[in-house]
């Protein structure tokens, strides 16, 4: 047990203000976790090679150590990290064709969307 929480410490932002990750890996690839998992159609991945780890907006940002997480880096509004998500997923539609469907449960609806 001791070593599963190491290993994920060092790969993901477990001490952030995060909700988890963020998005579902694209239909039909999951994380396994073995070590011939390939990486090719992993959230992380696709939001990686869309060019959208660490962006921003407001106090939102995709985790720098972990794209697939939507942090809260400070002060962030509901707005912020709602849009930054739907930034992504725009993001990642044009570079990939990809359509991102939200991991976490979103309650309400940001004040200024």
């Amino acid at each position: 047990m001791t070593e599963q929480l190491a290993k994920r410490d060092a790969s993901q932002p477990t001490k952030d203000r995060t909700a988890g990750s963020t998005f579902r890996n694209p239909a039909g690839y999951s994380s396994t976790g073995q070590a011939d998992d390939t990486h090719e159609l992993k959230a992380w991945k696709v939001i990686e090679d869309a060019g959208m780890r660490g962006a921003r907006l407001g106090g939102a940002v995709m985790n720098e150590m972990h794209a697939n997480f939507l942090t809260n880096a400070g002060g962030a509004t509901a707005a912020d990290l709602e849009n930054l998500g739907e930034l992504v997923r725009k993001k990642v539609y044009e570079t990939s064709g990809l359509t991102l469907q939200w991991e976490i449960m979103r309650v309400g609806e940001p004040a200024d969307k």
